[in-house]
């Protein structure tokens, strides 16, 4: 994309300050740069807050930071689209690390569009980590834009300004190139700018989704990750921010100015070279990223396919990797913050646009992750790895999430089939598994707002009532196979067999995210937490443990998708207690506190517990809200049955203890539906006890004191649902 250097620094100079805010630049210390940033887009307000003894204690950073400014910052009546409502961006005193690999991570909260919730997503790019050593733990934005503005953060000069920007584009990718030519001085700058933008998309559908830029050296161009889940986007489109621009020269491997630089370096240096050694003989992460997992999941029966009804399917291995190995390029710049050795974060250039606004374009894909090949593409249909790249590009610049894109598109795509939607609702697309042009279309037509596109984005859940009300959907039927618990879409993994990733996903915090846990091959395939205990204790120590990531401004991948050649021979090997044992070393090292792995755990439980009581004020987190779809939990309609009929009548026989011989079709359905859905209540039992919650699934409040959170306004919120009240 070709950008015209002095035109932006003409409309650059052309912006209206609304207003500007100095600050003296100031070091980070032992991770904390100890100060957050408050805006006000009402009042065009910037103020410094300070960040408080109890905030590190308690919150630590990241994640927990944003979920303290945004408990403050709303009511239980704050809408999404209320001014009030917050978007804090955060990084985590871990964050910005050069020499520990995957520590380039910030994290982004707000009251979620889709489930009128708190909602987190992790997101790498530069954004966090500079904001930082510009001078700040957080970024906290309240209020609306009269119109379209810029906020700049120049950590050299220590100013801040609000801009108004009519010029500007508003889709990600030209949003990226264009302020980096607006607010670079120089070729080398360029590295030093990052911008934060959504994009039309976000405009009109509920799951916009943020894109933190970095400057790819290499390619001489912008790239983009995502803060992908729960409509982050569309929150910050609706208070018309065109770009988040952070500037910040001359950071190095002491920019954290850690409590002690030698115990980060040697640890770190041990993983740098696990990293490059042993990738190549596991996950190929280094050549192929998260891709590598399609084949796999493929053959375990686990990649989502057709609206999640199978786990295969014989056009899959069009989507295998290999096809990835030759089209992303290699050895080149990869990695999503300075000095990541893993450098997953691949890219395919040369790639030629085929529909929308830059048919024919030559353009570079970031991606795709194994998620959208799996959402986009084998869950629609479509097999297809130039559409599976289409719908990754333009997702991206509409400032679309792919997941739930490729979620809700497969929802509709089974609809379709079924007959409750025709071409005379869909505006004459034939919307059928496998029409990779049409899904194209309504991608456009849902960026434009046009169309079947409004209700599009929408989200399932809202279409479902949609399908229902006005084009006679059975409701029942459409509630089965709408893939979204909580209002938030599914990630690609097909549960129906490993009742722990059912629990992983439905007894969540925001939704049915894999990023508290990944449980489908502990639980399905080795075998390895066989009883409602062994469940119960996976699905609380790992939505804690990875948690804590989201404290610190830390990639997950750097702790179990390489792991010690010796780990297969450890106690707790899904554990990586090596890594473990790492990351207490870099924590320490950093901020100075002696902790044990132990401590870990109970950092994640006290912003866990909180967010979870979060929810509760906000009128949701009690047991009713963690039910799930029963296509997540075993097979909808006969002919998922008839497609494993043989795995389905052993387990009536060995599990249920019911005889299938001379049974229908769907009279089996109904008694392996019986059973697996009392197993799914049996495990939330199983999982509140060890979490310490109520049998309803809320936090009591002696596990509150515990964890020193028993704050009067968080003991408010719960007093009244203890001891089996209301």
């Amino acid at each position: 994309m070709a950008i015209d250097v002095q035109k932006m620094k003409a409309m650059r100079a052309a912006h209206k300050v609304l207003a500007e805010f100095t600050y003296p630049p100031r070091e980070v210390v032992k991770g904390y740069a100890n100060q957050t940033l408050y805006i006000n887009l009402d009042t065009n307000t910037i103020e410094a807050k300070p960040v408080t003894r109890m905030m590190k204690d308690i919150f630590i950073g990241g994640r927990g930071f944003g979920i303290w400014h945004l408990w403050n910052a709303v009511t239980p009546q704050t809408k999404w689209n209320s001014p009030e409502n917050a978007i804090i961006i955060s990084p985590g005193p871990l964050a910005g690390t050069t020499n520990f690999p995957g520590s380039g991570k910030s994290l982004v909260v707000t009251i979620s569009p889709l489930t009128s919730a708190p909602v987190d997503s992790n997101v790498g790019g530069y954004f966090g980590p500079l904001l930082k050593f510009a001078g700040w733990d957080a970024i906290e934005i309240q209020g609306k834009a009269k119109n379209d503005v810029i906020v700049f953060i120049d950590g050299n000069q220590g100013r801040i300004t609000i801009e108004e920007a009519p010029g500007a584009s508003v889709d990600s990718y030209p949003v990226g190139e264009e302020v980096v030519a607006m607010f670079a001085d120089t070729d080398a700058e360029k590295r030093d700018v990052s911008s934060v933008s959504a994009g039309t998309g976000a405009d009109h559908a509920l799951f916009g989704c943020l894109n933190f830029s970095w400057y790819d050296t290499r390619r001489q161009r912008v790239r983009l990750k995502q803060a992908g889940r729960g409509g982050i986007g569309t929150v910050f489109r609706d208070k018309k921010i065109k770009a988040l621009v952070v500037k910040k020269s001359g950071v190095n491997a002491e920019s954290n100015h850690p409590d002690d630089a030698r115990r980060i370096r040697d640890v770190g240096v041990k993983m740098h070279r696990e990293l490059h050694d042993l990738d190549h003989l596991q996950c190929h992460m280094r050549t192929v990223g998260t891709a590598h997992l399609v084949e796999i999941m493929d053959a375990t029966d686990l990649l989502p396919t057709c609206n999640y009804k199978f786990g295969s399917h014989s056009e899959a291995k069009h989507l295998f990797s290999d096809y990835y190995l030759k089209t992303f390029s290699q050895n080149t710049v990869d990695g999503c913050w300075y000095g990541c050795t893993m450098a997953c974060s691949k890219g395919m250039d040369g790639f030629e646009l085929r529909t929308g606004p830059y048919k024919g374009q030559i353009v570079t894909v970031d991606g795709p992750e194994y998620e959208t090949i799996a959402g986009c593409g084998s869950n629609l249909g479509v097999f297809d790895p130039h559409w599976v790249g289409e719908y990754n590009y333009y997702c991206d610049t509409y400032g679309l999430d792919t997941i739930t894109w490729g979620t809700a598109m497969a929802f509709v795509m089974e609809c379709y089939e079924a007959g409750i939607l025709n071409k005379q609702i869909t505006g004459g697309l034939e919307l059928k598994f496998g029409a990779a042009e049409a899904a194209a279309e309504l991608l456009h037509q849902t960026a434009r707002g046009e169309g079947f596109g409004r209700v599009f984005g929408l989200g399932v859940r809202r279409m479902k009532e949609i399908f229902a009300k006005e084009y006679g959907g059975d409701p029942k039927f459409l509630q089965d196979i709408g893939m979204e618990s909580k209002g938030l879409e599914y990630s690609e993994y097909v549960t129906k067999e490993s009742l722990a990733m059912q629990g992983g996903y439905g007894l969540t915090l925001k939704g049915p995210q894999h990023d508290e846990a990944w449980l489908i091959f502990m639980d399905m395939v080795h075998n390895q937490i066989p009883t409602f205990e062994n469940k119960a204790e996976a699905l609380h120590y790992f939505p804690m443990w990875r948690t804590w990531f989201g404290l610190n401004g830390l990639c997950k991948v750097i702790w179990n998708d390489i792991e010690p050649a010796d780990n297969a021979q450890t106690k707790e090997p899904a554990k990586v207690p090596e890594h473990v044992d790492n990351y207490v070393e870099y924590f320490t090292g950093v901020t100075g506190n002696r902790v044990t792995k132990e401590d870990l755990i109970v950092m994640s439980e006290r912003v866990y517990n909180f967010q979870r009581v979060f929810n509760l004020k906000m009128g949701f987190g009690r047991r009713a809200h963690d039910a799930i779809p029963y296509r997540s939990m075993g097979p909808v309609t006969k002919e998922e049955y008839e497609s494993r009929a043989e795995r389905y009548d052993k387990q009536l026989r060995e599990k249920v203890g019911y005889d299938p011989t001379g049974k229908s079709t769907e009279e089996k359905l109904a008694a392996l539906r019986a059973f697996r859905e009392a197993e799914y209540q049996r495990l939330s039992d199983a999982v509140y006890q060890r979490r310490g919650w109520t049998n309803d699934g809320v936090p009591k409040i002696e596990k509150l004191k515990e964890l020193g959170i028993d704050f009067p306004d968080v003991v408010e919120v719960v007093r009244p649902y203890q001891n089996g009240n209301k």
